[in-house]
């Protein structure tokens, strides 16, 4: 049974949040979404308070914070690891308009790696060298203290963006990634395996924290599916996750993991490695996961933003409903649209997601 907030009349979400994650069905569907309190003028309707993107950062902060309050979420996404621990050596592939009023706008394009020569022969231990494990164990706990201080109310979570495959197109960017694998996959398989044992510092310090719920990152196919043969992740990603897992399943962490794309190619695989949960887009096999996993996992989605952006209310309703008809009778299941709901998506046709969700979450 979900505890009561009494004066405000709404659900304690860490409580259905955790419930769920513990595969303990909670009264409601619990819920979570990404990047919509960049949504200003939706906050700003939301909370009444008026924000955009000159507002001042801590007027932001509390709009965002009230936000998620009234929208009622039990889990909070959040990575703290990502490219910006390569330094120079990160490739810019630009990067178009998601946020309001296109601040997020990036037309700089640059790769540091001359030729596949450089990218076959790259050692992330001779260009990074060692880490500090305690203090990367600090650092952990000091961003998931932070997020515990803004949303006490949620699950909240830490981890690492850049796991593999991400952080492998964020050193060489798409191109050089592409042509180097597909030159000599044998060799670039043994990029991803140096890059592997490097990154494994983090994982080894994250599992020395005292969090509970961890995320891991890793963007391994396009929307059509895999980018590389099937055969090379089996031979070169997942043998990679199992090492890079194992000291979180050993310190008994929650993992969650998340890819953009459809990767029910290689869900089964995935689940192999030791992951608890699933965050998804639309074009991964919901109902899959669903009929295989629901029982024994969490997974998280998968509205598609796409009927938000453009849809009519019987399409936001069927959507939503959609969603609801797979994961209901799953404990672990989290509404979510997938993967985020930009700044250009009408604000009435949000509210009206939110009020569908409202009414057929109830259990």
């Amino acid at each position: 049974m979900a505890v009561m907030n009494e004066k405000e009349g709404k659900y304690m979400s860490y409580h259905d949040g955790m419930s769920a994650i513990n595969l303990k069905m909670p009264s409601r569907v619990p819920r979570t979404e990404y990047s919509v309190e960049n949504h200003w003028d939706l906050l700003s309707v939301v909370t009444g308070i008026e924000v955009d993107n000159e507002s001042p950062q801590d007027l932001k902060i509390t709009a965002q914070r009230n936000f998620r309050k009234i929208w009622n979420y039990d889990f909070i996404w959040n990575t703290l690891i990502h490219g910006e621990i390569f330094g120079d050596l990160r490739t810019s592939m630009g990067h178009a308009v998601y946020q309001a009023e296109g601040v997020d706008y990036n037309n700089k394009i640059y790769c540091p790696f001359r030729d596949i020569e450089e990218v076959l022969d790259f050692d992330p231990w001779k260009a990074f060298g060692e880490r500090d494990i305690k203090k990367l164990t600090s650092d952990f706990e000091k961003n998931y203290q932070y997020k515990v201080e803004l949303y006490s109310d949620a699950v909240n979570m830490t981890g690492i963006y850049v796991t593999c495959m991400s952080g492998l197109i964020d050193l060489f960017g798409w191109e050089m990634l592409l042509v180097s694998a597909g030159t000599d996959p044998e060799e670039f398989g043994e990029v991803a395996n140096r890059y592997t044992s490097w990154i494994q510092q983090y994982y080894n310090a994250l599992a020395e924290t005292r969090i509970p719920v961890v995320m891991v990152h890793d963007d391994i196919v396009w929307t059509e599916g895999p980018f590389l043969h099937p055969d090379w992740y089996r031979k070169y990603i997942f043998p990679n996750y199992k090492k890079l897992l194992a000291p979180l399943i050993e310190s008994s962490k929650k993992i969650m993991f998340t890819s953009d794309g459809n990767y029910t190619l290689f869900v089964d695989d995935i689940v192999a490695c030791g992951v608890h949960g699933f965050v998804l887009e639309p074009v991964t096999d919901m109902k899959y996961i669903a009929e295989k996993y629901g029982k024994t996992h969490v997974f998280i989605g998968n509205a598609d933003t796409r009927v938000l952006l453009n849809g009519t209310k019987e399409e936001i309703y069927s959507e939503v409903k959609r969603c609801m008809d797979i994961g209901k009778n799953c404990p672990g299941y989290f509404m979510a649209v997938g993967n985020h709901i930009p700044a250009n998506t009408p604000v009435e046709n949000v509210l009206y997601y939110n009020e569908v969700y409202e009414k057929l979450s109830k259990r």
